[in-house]
Formats: structure tokens, sequence, C-alpha cells
């Protein structure tokens, strides 16, 4: 036990090193522990409607999306928020205060932003909202294959951009699955990130099964 203390593995008492001969499956969370849990904006994505349509008065560049979406986020203490912040910082954009600010957990964010309704999230809390988002779809799922997280953003109803964010293995991810595996032992990870990104995170590292 003071041998794997010094190799920062700890055990709750003898009977856990004992039961250690029996395990079959290895069970890892995802941010934090397989990845570095310091993820960055990787894509801003905004489609402009054209003129003529009732929701062109929306199309934002995506300065903006980022503007809005971080000053969602400014109070967030969820990583994929703090990564927003960062990302509009390192692009000199200025962050305003929220007037207000709702935690969604599994969901995203709800807040208000220079006095517009802003909505961030997953696909979930658009369709609880009635966001349409089908037109994002394609490419939402185009980047959550490259591993990316993507949230969508409405702002005042209306779908607006989304954002992707990624996060990166840490160095000895890889190595430590395949000596898992060498062992004979099976690999699973549980996250709850989207399938699609958790699949590609999965592959990267050799995972086996994806909860």
């Amino acid at each position: 036990a003071g041998k794997a203390a010094e190799h920062g593995v700890l055990f709750k008492g003898a009977e856990a090193i004992e039961n250690t001969s029996k395990l079959q499956t290895l069970i890892f969370d995802k941010t934090g522990t397989l990845t570095r849990g310091e993820p960055s904006v990787t894509d801003v994505v905004v489609r402009h409607l054209p003129p003529g349509k009732s929701a062109s008065a929306w199309n934002l560049q995506p300065d903006a999306v980022l503007r809005f979406a971080a000053s969602a986020e400014l109070n967030s203490e969820h990583p994929l928020g703090e990564a927003i912040v960062r990302g509009a910082q390192a692009r000199g954009i200025e962050i305003l205060d929220p007037e207000r600010f709702e935690s969604i957990p599994g969901h995203g964010v709800e807040a208000e932003a220079q006095g517009r309704a802003v909505l961030l999230g997953n696909r979930r809390l658009m369709a609880e909202r009635a966001i349409a988002i089908s037109d994002w779809l394609g490419e939402a799922e185009r980047l959550e294959a490259e591993g990316k997280t993507v949230m969508f953003l409405a702002v005042d109803g209306h779908p607006a951009g989304l954002i992707a964010v990624a996060d990166t293995l840490k160095d000895h991810s890889r190595e430590a699955i395949q000596q898992l595996h060498c062992l004979g032992l099976e690999v699973a990870m549980i996250t709850g990130d989207n399938l699609r990104t958790a699949q590609a995170i999965a592959r990267q590292v050799g995972i086996d099964r994806v909860l």
C-alpha cells in the first residue's frame, strides 16, 4: 500500500488490494482522467440565412457567437464553459457580465447577456426549448466524429451558431490501456459527453466499450 501511494495509487484497504486479483473490467472517466481536462475552443460555426428570412436578424459573426457564449459561461465552473471563456479572451473578445445565469446540469446553461436570452448547450437542451437545429446537425456530427464536444448557441429563441471544444489525451493514456489489455482486462469508459465524441476518444486510446 505504501509503495502504491508513492505512485499516486490509493487503496481503500487490504480487501481492496486482494480484490484486484479478481478484476475483469476497468472503467475510466473521460474528462480529466484519460484526457488532460483542459479543453480549448477549436471551431466556431455560423450559418447565414438569405435576406428576407424571418430569422435573418440573428445572423451573427463568429466573434459575436463566442461573445454571447462566453458571457453566458462567465460564472460557470464547468471545464467546457471555462474553455469558451478562455477562447474568447485569447481572441481579444470583450466578455460582459451576464445579467442572469442558470446552470442546467447535463444540458448546458441559460443566461441573459447584453439584454438577450442566451441558451448554450447540447441537443437535449435545444429540443426541450424547441430550438430548431436540424440544419446544424451535419456539421455537428462531423466535428463530433473528430472527438470534439459541440455546444449549440441560441439567442432569443433563434439558433445562432455552434462551438466545438476539444480536450487532448494525457501522454500515457494509450500506453496504459494497452498494458491493461495485455493483462487480459476489458477496458470501458463512462462519460456524460455525447456518444459520437466519446466513441472517437475511445478509438484513439483503444477502449473496448463506451457508456
